[in-house]
Order: structure tokens, then C-alpha cells, then sequence
């Protein structure tokens, strides 16, 4: 089965066009190589209404997966964890905490990440930093495990 994926960068600089986002190209070239059909590539600013609202419509549109970049450090701005768990139906603590552990043996900093993932409708929402870099490393801790969540969610039995 191919899964569907929306990425959102979040990022008052961004969004304003005062610099490019790589961020959430790099997630979509991941998502892309690991056969998703990515449907949406958005950046909006750190407006907590916004992120709740983009996050609402494309779980309601049925996407699969959807990543969000930046707004997860300890910023005044950074409010993306924030958004995402007033979506949420169900959390998965589990997927931050690998990604945060993992990420750990890498940087320390890892350790200052305020990112949720969760589940919305049919839709799992992962936040990931706004470093390219980081975007790359969390992905492939993520890949492991990534397709069968995903297909739990679906209600694809494989048991």
C-alpha cells in the first residue's frame, strides 16, 4: 500500500520569505524516496491557530502521515507542540522518545526537543526540528517502525 503524506513547515521567517525553507524540502525528498505520495508541502508561520487548523484539514482530508518542521525548541515563538496536542485523539510518546533518545548519541541538545507525535482521525502527525540535518537523522529513526503504525492505523492486519 502507498501512503499518503503532507509536510508543514512551521516558521515565522520562512513563511515571510526572509529565508528558504530546507527543512521541509528535505522531509519531502525523504517521504518521496520512501514511496509516499506526498500530497501537500506547506510552510505557514507560528500561529497557533494556523498550525491547529492545517493539521485539523489534512487529517480530515485522510492523509496518511504528516510531518511538521520547526517550532519545537524552547523559542517563545516555538508553540508547534503545543498546536499538535490540541489535535490529537490519541498521543504516541513512544515515537518522541525514540527520536529523542537516538538523537541523543548524536547531540545532547536532542534532549531540549519539546516534539509530540500523535494521532488524529486516520492521520499520524509527527513533529520534527527545523534543521535540515536533524530532519534527515529523525527520519531514519523513525523508518523502522514508521509503515506499520502506519498500517495499524489504516486497519491493515498483517497478524
Amino acid at each position: 500500500m502507498i501512503f499518503t503524506a503532507g509536510v508543514i513547515t512551521i516558521s515565522d521567517r520562512a513563511s515571510a520569505g526572509i529565508y528558504e525553507d530546507k527543512s521541509g524540502k528535505v522531509l519531502v525528498d525523504l517521504l518521496k524516496d520512501f514511496d509516499f505520495e506526498v500530497k501537500k508541502y506547506e510552510i505557514i508561520s507560528d500561529d497557533f491557530d494556523k498550525i491547529k487548523e492545517k493539521l485539523i484539514k489534512y487529517s480530515d482530508e485522510e492523509i496518511s502521515l504528516i510531518l511538521t518542521s520547526g517550532g519545537t525548541g524552547f523559542a517563545q515563538r516555538d508553540i508547534t507542540p503545543e498546536a499538535s496536542l490540541a489535535v490529537f485523539d490519541k498521543r504516541c510518546p513512544g515515537i518522541s522518545e525514540a527520536i529523542r533518545n537516538q538523537s541523543a548519541k548524536i547531540t545532547p541538545m536532542a534532549y531540549l526537543s519539546r516534539a509530540e507525535a500523535g494521532i488524529r482521525n486516520k492521520s499520524l502527525i509527527i513533529n520534527f526540528p527545523g534543521s535540515p540535518k536533524a530532519c534527515r537523522e529523525n527520519f531514519e529513526i523513525i523508518k523502522s517502525f514508521l509503515i506499520h503504525g502506519l498500517e495499524t492505523i489504516a486497519g491493515i492486519d498483517r497478524h
